[in-house]
């Protein structure tokens, strides 16, 4: 109960708070979204391919605005071309890795043009990057918190589960000694372009009915240069990306009997799927 009110209190002042954003583009293809494991890191925003117009997904005052061939540019950065807009409250979005900036104003306006779409920075896809930042609670938002998402009925994949023991090695959950083990979860959806991997809002482990593990993508915070990840409390992005494209979402102490094990994967349309493992733990 506590999980889900502390989620219906962000998503009502992130709502408020930012006025409902507008997707910042007209037409473009999503190729990760937030959340998503990168190679053994989170995607911090959303990853969008193809030619279009970047455009200012609310109106706010431009911060820091950069080309790709300002002297700065020179030097390495993940953003290559960038543009950061403030809404008030604290809260940023940021557009990047396109091909170049327009001449920009000092204010923009909702759906004002920003850039067109190219390859900059860390990338060599057209396209650009879409970041949402919380300057006050220092953390990166989940887009689709303040944007409404794209109409899908459409449940998310739970592709396979895994469990590992203290060692670190995969063991068979039909069969297991008693101990400490990770649970592994890779999930999909079947939004996501062939190649890719969407996270979902939210993978849920219980163990005997009782939730063992709750891990979500609202938001992941950044605390002493760390990223963190909330997986029932904020554990370092590390613990939770390390084996692509799965996240550790749990981990379990099973007791010798008999061990039911499910598995809840949530989307932000509020589909869900669910798997069910029994376990003889010896």
């Amino acid at each position: 109960m506590k999980r889900i009110f502390v989620f219906i209190f962000l998503t009502i002042f992130l709502l408020d708070s930012a006025y409902s954003m507008s997707w910042p583009f007209v037409s473009a293809v999503l190729i990760r979204n937030f959340g998503s494991n990168d190679r053994g890191r989170p995607v911090l925003g959303m990853v969008f391919s193809g030619n279009t117009e970047v455009i200012a997904a609310e109106s706010g005052e431009v911060i820091f605005s950069r080309g790709r061939e300002s002297a700065a540019s020179r030097l390495p950065s993940p953003f290559g071309a960038w543009t950061a807009l403030d809404h008030g409250d604290g809260l940023i979005s940021i557009y990047s890795r396109y091909a170049d900036t327009q001449v920009l104003e000092t204010r923009i306006e909702r759906q004002q043009p920003i850039a067109s779409s190219g390859a900059s920075g860390w990338t060599s896809q057209d396209g650009f990057y879409f970041l949402v930042y919380d300057r006050r609670e220092r953390r990166w938002i989940n887009p689709v918190m303040i944007i409404t998402p794209h109409l899908d009925t459409r449940a998310p994949q739970i592709l396979s589960v895994q469990m590992r023991n203290a060692q670190g090695n995969p063991v068979q959950a039909g069969n297991l000694s008693q101990g400490r083990y990770t649970v592994t979860v890779t999930t999909n959806t079947p939004a996501a372009p062939r190649g890719y991997f969407f996270a979902p809002l939210r993978i849920i482990c219980l163990i005997n009915g009782a939730e063992t593990g709750s891990l979500n993508f609202e938001s992941i915070s950044a605390k002493d240069g760390v990223l963190m990840v909330y997986r029932n409390g904020l554990f370092p992005a590390s613990q939770v990306y390390s084996n692509f494209p799965a996240f550790e979402t749990a981990d379990v102490f099973l007791s010798r009997g008999q061990a039911n094990m499910e598995i809840i994967v949530q989307d932000i349309a509020g589909n869900s799927r669910s798997v069910f493992n029994r376990m003889v733990v010896n």
